[in-house]
C-alpha cells in the first residue's frame, strides 16, 4: 500500500495506492495524520489506484470525516471504481461522504 499527501488549490490530496487492508491500515493510518490539521482546508481521498479496501481502511475514512467536519472541512472521494462504490453502497457509507 502506498500513500502520497499533497496540497493542490487549498486542498489537501491523499492519493491511494493499492489495497486497503487490515494488515496495510496501521501504516496508512499514520500517513494519514497531516489531514487531520485541515482546519478549514478541504480534503480530497483519491482512490483512482485503489484496488480494494477492507472494513479497517473504512473506519479510517470515517474517522478522518468525523474528524474534519468540526472544522469546517469536507472530505471528498474521488475516482472510485465501480468495485469500491459496491463497497461503499453496501456499508452505507456512499451516504456519508461527498464524492467527486
Amino acid at each position: 500500500m502506498k500513500t502520497t499527501f499533497k496540497e493542490e488549490d487549498k486542498c489537501y490530496v491523499m492519493y491511494f495506492e493499492g489495497r486497503l487492508d487490515t494488515a496495510a491500515s496501521a501504516q496508512v493510518e499514520e500517513e494519514m495524520k497531516p489531514l487531520y490539521e485541515c482546519d478549514g482546508h478541504d480534503i480530497i481521498l483519491d482512490c483512482a489506484n485503489l484496488e480494494y479496501i477492507s472494513s479497517s481502511g473504512l473506519r479510517l475514512f470515517l474517522g478522518l470525516l468525523k474528524a474534519a467536519k468540526p472544522k469546517g472541512s469536507h472530505v471528498y472521494i474521488r475516482a472510485i471504481n465501480e468495485d469500491l462504490r459496491q463497497v461503499f453502497a453496501m456499508t452505507g457509507f456512499i451516504n456519508l461522504f461527498e464524492f467527486k
